[in-house]
């Protein structure tokens, strides 16, 4: 190997006094020097820009494609009696008919062509492109300017902002130092910073307090670092072998997380007891938990799991809500691997996110938990402006269950035997 020059060795002294003057020692004591406001405030002009310019490109060549919406089919969100109203005209209720299944016909196909489920589990479309070729590979071809700015665009991602970001991974060596609370602040800033992460928090007031359990909507694996950024958690997990497991041992040394053996995980009432033993000590970190089980492509909160909510102390809801304009950061496991998001988010212009800690809450007298998720839930999807979905998100993965259709099957037998109708009629399910 060659030496380096004393030029070389200079200018690689004043890049490593940067990143520590600039990146590392800011980060680590959650300090902001308004570098990264700026750069959010210019992306934001050059995007308009784009956006004016594909506008004005679009009616010049007829030939550039325009983005579909999110949905290929319109619905209403009527309840069954509503569209069945429609149906039937002025015949609401009554007997069954041959026309009803005109209904079960048209939403089965529109189930088949673009059902509500799957729709969560897909990047959510832009209706302008933000500079990012996975987004649109044709709009960069409509004028000159635009390519060039995409060119330049394309050396800032890979070239600059993808190898500065690289410097989080400096956060794991602080991190094995410090075995307190102000380490692992200290090692999600650092991730935040190294992700160009522009994070809001809304009503600091309702922040999770010690002895709780913390519950988000869930877009991405960085919803974690996002949170923690502002407030350390106590995190749920499964023992692993290799390295995560010598990370999870280093981590619980310094901050009292709930690791699992694979075995205790299959046991309901283990994990329970657990998680309730944590809770009940209030000088425990609160437990930060996601009860929709995936992750959901930053529209919509699916249905969150009970299992939560049957521990007992108080709650603590969360909204996280990214904005898409600068990056993707939904993360579709079934189409890309860990490795292949993180470079995707890596070379992304910027993760811009709002946080809202919504006033805690706890579980009702005559509340069950499946009503108490939903109750949560409704309260995360109205704060984050989400759509509040009662699916679960395990469909993403399996077969709808017997319960749901039989649901379905009920109000429909309802309408048609009526409220006043006998209470031990024979009830004919038609799906």
């Amino acid at each position: 190997l060659l030496p380096l020059s004393s030029e070389t060795l200079a200018l690689f002294q004043v890049w490593i006094s940067v990143l520590l003057c600039l990146v590392m020692l800011p980060a680590m004591f959650g300090l902001s020097l308004g570098v990264t406001g700026v750069y959010i405030q210019i992306l934001v002009q050059i995007l308009e820009w784009a956006t004016l310019r594909i506008q004005r490109g679009r009616k010049e060549k007829t030939s550039v494609p325009i983005p579909l919406p999110n949905g290929i089919i319109h619905r209403d969100g009527g309840s069954m009696a509503q569209e069945m109203l429609e149906v039937r005209g002025s015949r609401p209720g009554g007997d069954f008919t041959l026309g009803d299944v005109f209904y079960f016909y048209k939403k089965g196909m529109e189930s088949l062509v673009d059902d509500q489920v799957t729709q969560c589990f897909s990047s959510e479309e832009l209706a302008s492109w933000n500079l990012l070729t996975r987004t649109n590979q044709n709009f960069r071809y409509i004028s000159l300017r635009l390519t060039v700015i995409w060119g330049v665009g394309v050396f800032v991602r890979y070239c600059l902002l993808f190898p500065l970001r690289l410097v989080r991974e400096l956060g794991h060596i602080l991190a094995k130092h410090w075995l307190s609370e102000v380490a692992h602040l200290m090692f999600y800033r650092i991730c935040a910073r190294g992700l160009s992460a522009t994070i809001r928090y809304h009503n600091k007031e309702n922040r999770p307090k010690k002895g709780g359990i913390c519950v988000a909507n869930h877009t991405t694996p960085i919803d974690i670092i996002i949170l923690a950024n502002d407030r350390c958690y106590a995190m749920v997990g499964q023992v692993h072998g290799g390295l995560m497991g010598v990370i999870q041992r280093s981590m619980v040394r310094s901050c009292p997380h709930v690791w699992f053996e694979r075995t205790e995980m299959k046991d309901r009432n283990t994990v329970t007891n657990r998680l309730r033993e944590h809770v009940t000590c209030e000088d425990k970190l609160p437990i930060l938990i996601f009860p929709e089980g995936t992750c959901i492509n930053n529209t919509s909160v699916m249905m969150f799991k009970k299992g939560s909510f049957e521990i007992g102390g108080t709650i603590y809801p969360v909204a996280i809500k990214y904005d898409p304009r600068f990056g993707d950061a939904f993360w579709n496991s079934a189409k890309y691997n860990m490795v292949s998001y993180l470079l995707r988010t890596m070379t992304s212009w910027a993760i811009v996110v709002n946080v809202w800690y919504l006033p805690p809450m706890t579980r009702l007298d005559q509340e069950d938990a499946s009503q108490f998720a939903q109750r949560v839930k409704s309260a995360i999807a109205l704060k984050g402006g989400l759509i509040d979905m009662a699916w679960d998100g395990g469909l993403k993965r399996a077969r709808v269950k017997d319960s749901l259709k039989e649901e379905q099957q009920k109000m429909y037998s309802s309408m048609i035997v009526g409220p006043d109708g006998p209470k031990n009629s024979r009830l004919v399910y038609f799906m």
